[in-house]
């Protein structure tokens, strides 16, 4: 019987990720490796060849240390093509606006890379964000409801393409940013910046996409928008592919 692929599924293992600082962030990941056999007969040594290649790379990983480590499984095992999904949460020390008070924010985010068959590298991250209604602004005469959100968004890219700066690129793109910690001035800030910012998730996503559009070195995206509504049971989401669009 022809087997298509083999590998290894949710290992959680600490890693070391680049950051754009220059340091390297230790954190904990959920790693899920495969590969495309050529035969009916995958080797007896499998796991062995997974493990092994993993191991010699988690000191620091990168878009150029997942090359390597498809390059190493597609090598021992002889396969035609190699996948390997990893994801980690990251986080990054924010300063609330006005207060200038210290947190951190953690985001969620996923490395999948692929080689020989299915050859590419996809950088995935779950922004929160705050969204405020432009209806609800329009017609109440007090006030206006505000609800937290998630942008997911999934980029390929020439060159290389920082965790932070894409982080960035989409938390400018919605009413607020998100922060871990405020105090009563930064909370006085967010709430005001956001009523002057009112955005459907709609907007939301056309503004990620405009700014991604704009990126120069990223070839592919796919970006979604859950708002989690405040006054209603249900969440509002928008999601667009630059496949559609360009």
């Amino acid at each position: 019987m022809l087997i298509h692929s083999v590998g290894i599924k949710d290992i959680q293992t600490p890693v070391k990720v680049l950051e754009k600082g220059g340091g390297l962030q230790a954190t904990i990941a959920t790693i899920s490796i495969q590969a495309s056999m050529p035969t009916a007969n995958p080797p007896s040594s499998c796991v062995d060849a997974f493990t092994s290649a993993l191991n010699g790379s988690l000191g620091e990983i990168s878009v150029t240390s997942f090359s390597k480590i498809l390059a190493d499984v597609q090598e021992r095992l002889q396969a035609r093509g190699a996948r390997l999904e990893m994801s980690f949460p990251f986080f990054i020390e924010k300063k609330a606006p006005v207060t200038r008070t210290r947190s951190l924010m953690e985001y969620e985010c996923t490395f999948s890379g692929g080689i020989g068959d299915d050859e590419d590298f996809i950088l995935s991250v779950r922004v929160p964000v705050t969204t405020l209604c432009p209806c609800s602004k329009e017609i109440s005469a007090d006030g206006a409801h505000n609800q937290r959100a998630e942008v997911d968004i999934q980029v390929k890219f020439d060159n290389f393409l920082w965790i932070e700066d894409l982080i960035v690129m989409v938390e400018q793109s919605a009413s607020c940013e998100l922060y871990a910690l405020l105090k009563r001035p930064d909370e006085k800030y967010v709430t005001e910046k956001a009523f002057h910012n009112p955005m459907f998730v709609e907007d939301v996503v056309r503004k990620v996409a405009l700014a991604a559009l704009a990126h120069p070195d990223i070839t592919w995206f796919a970006a979604g928008v859950e708002s989690f509504e405040s006054i209603h049971k249900h969440s509002a989401y928008a999601y667009v592919d630059s496949d559609e669009i360009r």
